[in-house]
This record gives C-alpha cells, sequence and structure tokens, in this order.
C-alpha cells in the first residue's frame, strides 16, 4: 500500500512522473510539469486529472482547434485519435491513466 501526496510532488524535468499502479495494460501516473507537452495522439484513450494547478487543453476535433481551461478537480477524456496537448498555467500536477506505453 502507498499513499499518493499529489501537492508535495515534484520532479526533476517537466513532465517527470512517479508510477503509480500498472493494471490490465492500463498506467496510472502522476506527473509534475511547469511547461507545455507536445501534441500528441494516444495509443487508446486516455483520462487526464489535474489534481493541483490549473492546465489549458488544447484539442482538435474535425481538423478545427478548441481549448478548455481545467482547474483543480477537472478531468479531460481524450477518446481514441483525439489529437491534444496540455499547457499548465504555472505548476501543475497531474493524474494520467492511459494505455502502458503511450506517448
Amino acid at each position: 500500500m502507498n499513499t499518493y501526496r499529489a501537492k508535495e510532488f515534484t520532479a526533476e524535468k517537466a513532465w517527470g512522473a512517479q508510477d503509480i499502479a500498472l493494471m490490465n495494460g492500463i498506467s496510472t501516473r502522476l506527473h509534475w510539469t511547469d511547461q507545455p507537452y507536445k501534441w500528441h495522439i494516444n495509443d487508446g484513450q486516455e483520462v487526464f486529472a489535474v489534481l493541483d494547478g490549473r492546465v489549458e487543453m488544447f484539442y482538435r476535433e474535425a481538423g478545427v482547434e478548441h481549448s478548455v481551461v481545467l482547474e483543480t478537480g477537472d478531468v479531460f477524456y481524450a477518446a481514441v485519435g483525439t489529437e491534444h496537448v496540455a499547457h499548465p498555467l504555472g505548476e501543475a500536477r497531474i493524474l494520467v491513466v492511459e494505455q502502458a506505453g503511450s506517448v
């Protein structure tokens, strides 16, 4: 058994992660960042939960770019094929649940 205190987690570099669990090919990781990620499409579905901070999530649907600001406690779901990129607004801690080994 382990307890993870998201507000206390930091990493040496942006998007550094603490592996929490690997269950039936699905990984759960706690990330810390203060820098944007990169545009990408995951190998499967992704659940992205902001545990601390704020994140602007950009995504494309039918070639049109949209964005939404995620506050602490908000969850973003990326379906298969959803191109997206996260831009933290300051420091953020994020729980990501996705297929193990996904981008």
